[in-house]
């Protein structure tokens, strides 16, 4: 309720309304004698099912008791035209029009009065003679006076104040620690991880959602209840994931059935729609469109409520998180003219050797080495192979000649890409699944990827320390503002034609589990780093505002 109350208590407090309040927290509600007690037990039952039990609430206009649970006093509510009634156990008051438990000032304060009687009441039927030495023992602890017949109310701790909680002796710890029943309980806890129910071939939707899930900062968006939807609930996929990470954080263990969720996509990605398999990264990029769509007018923001760099210039909160800027250098073999494009990205796809794509060699010695946290042996490819790939020049060829703006004319050229704006998830979707007129194949080259990548050397601005195709380390890599930390990972088991996806999940620094539809076990770091790899999530470890 707001501040200023309920409304509908004005026509409660008429003649004798306190003393009679009093009189139902005295009788029914506290009961600090025996004598109210037993006239509680005996009188205290639902009027209606003759039940003790079901959160039995009393009338506040007459003697009419009736259960919460199975609506019996709501019936009299409605017939009566009575509409506040008391929790016989916990003393609140309900309001039927406003259909909540109300908050007044005066009725609060009767009530803590009332308690308060009841404790002095109870206290004294606890009198009891206490020995000299142990009237000694407490004279020197200043709690009671020089009386001998001490009740509760004669000790300073009072009832109802709270009391200092149990600490173990050394003894007792010593016990403790030679038990061998004794379970070793651990500070992290695994709210937030929950199995989905597989609909009939929906592995590439679950495995998705597990990611998003554990996005933090849209984990913290959602939890946060920021979402203000313009359309309906019941079309709007923000809203349906808004209920998902509640589900997902609300502390349930049972496997999730996300049907709702797979209804909207059917709807709103109809290209995505049936039973048969579909590919993950496909369903990332649809279900990121549409999130997208329908929530344009939720915002993220800083600490001081400004809104976050985005090159996209879109405030939604998908955009905010996912969208970066990719640079593509255009420059004239002819008068070395650069045309500079900046386009919005979600992911980079990224090409792996053994496709058709010609795939160059970029080891950076035959002896290997160490490059971004990566085991790089002679032979071996690593992620930062493939983003070095991604962003090195490329020679467009006599037949892509393009019109140069200097030249005034067409011309050969060379292409380059680089990241102008970092997202604040960086997702790596490895090539594995080649479609081509003469072939289909999946590609399961291993890729090697580290737990922490500095995105520096694939910057617009580290552009000049890379030349002639060579990778050269400057000191723009220790820059904190482009480090990356992995959270999950998405695996494809199997061939084209028949497979399963299953994903890594990053639960605390060490902790990983893998998520496997309905199933969820623990995982090692090894378990996850060995792992084939399909689509890569990367969480910056430093947030940028204007």
């Amino acid at each position: 309720m707001s501040p200023a109350g309920c409304s509908h208590v004005n026509g409660y407090k008429v003649d004798n309304w306190k003393q009679n309040l009093r009189v139902i927290y005295q009788c029914f509600v506290w009961s600090g004698t025996a004598e109210t007690r037993r006239r509680k037990a005996k009188s205290c039952i639902c009027h209606m099912c003759g039940a003790h039990l079901n959160r039995l609430h009393s009338c506040l206009y007459c003697v009419f008791f009736g259960c919460f649970t199975k609506k019996h006093i709501h019936e009299h509510a409605k017939n009566k035209r009575h509409n506040l009634a008391i929790d016989l156990l916990y003393g609140g008051i309900y309001c039927f029009v406003c259909q909540d438990y109300i908050y007044d000032k005066e009725m609060e304060q009767i009530a803590k009065e009332e308690q308060r009687k009841a404790w002095k009441l109870q206290g004294k039927a606890f009198c009891f003679f206490l020995p000299e030495n142990l009237m000694q023992l407490l004279k020197q602890g200043h709690l009671i006076s020089q009386c001998r017949h001490v009740c509760i109310s004669c000790v300073s701790t009072g009832i109802g104040e709270k009391y200092t909680t149990w600490e173990p002796t050394k003894r007792e710890l010593e016990l403790l620690r030679h038990n061998p029943k004794r379970r070793k309980i651990t500070t992290n806890c695994t709210i937030g991880l929950r199995g989905l129910i597989n609909l009939g071939n929906t592995c590439f939707m679950n495995c998705i959602v597990q990611a998003l899930t554990h996005t933090p900062l849209l984990r913290d968006f959602f939890l946060s209840d920021r979402h203000k939807c313009e359309m309906q609930s019941n079309s709007c996929l923000v809203c349906e994931m808004s209920q998902l990470f509640q589900e997902f954080y609300s502390g349930h263990r049972s496997p999730h059935i996300p049907f709702r969720l797979l209804h909207l996509v059917w709807t709103h990605a109809r290209h995505l729609a049936g039973y048969e398999q579909q590919d993950a990264h496909e369903f990332l990029i649809a279900a990121l469109d549409v999130l997208h769509r329908h929530c344009k007018g939720d915002t993220i923001r800083d600490d001081n409520g400004k809104k976050a760099n985005n090159p996209n210039h879109c405030n939604c909160i998908i955009d905010q998180i996912f969208t970066g800027g990719l640079q593509s250098d255009v420059t004239c073999q002819v008068c070395h003219g650069v045309s500079t494009t900046i386009d919005p990205f979600w992911d980079i796809s990224l090409d792996l050797p053994g496709s058709s794509t010609p795939f160059w060699p970029l080891s950076p010695g035959g002896d290997g080495g160490t490059v971004n946290g990566e085991s790089h042996l002679s032979g071996s490819t690593t992620l930062t192979d493939c983003l070095r790939r991604f962003t090195r020049p490329e020679h467009l060829g006599s037949s892509a000649k393009i019109k140069c703006g200097g030249c005034h004319s067409y011309q050969e050229s060379t292409k380059q890409l680089t990241m102008k704006k970092l997202p604040i998830v960086a997702c790596f979707h490895l090539k594995r699944f080649e479609h081509s007129a003469k072939l289909r194949r999946k590609i399961t080259t291993y890729v090697s990827f580290p737990l922490e990548l500095d995105m520096t050397p694939f910057m617009a601005s580290s552009k000049e320390s890379r030349m002639n195709g060579q990778y050269q380390q400057t000191v723009d890599v220790l820059n904190n503002d482009n480090k990356y930390s992995l959270f999950a990972v998405v695996n494809h088991q199997g061939t084209l034609e028949s497979g399963h996806y299953t994903s890594f999940i990053r639960q605390h620094k060490d902790q990983w589990f893998k998520c496997d539809d309905a199933i969820i076990t623990k995982a090692s770091i090894k378990d996850v780093l060995d792992s084939e790899g399909y689509l890569l999530f990367y969480h910056k470890q430093f947030l940028e505002y204007e």
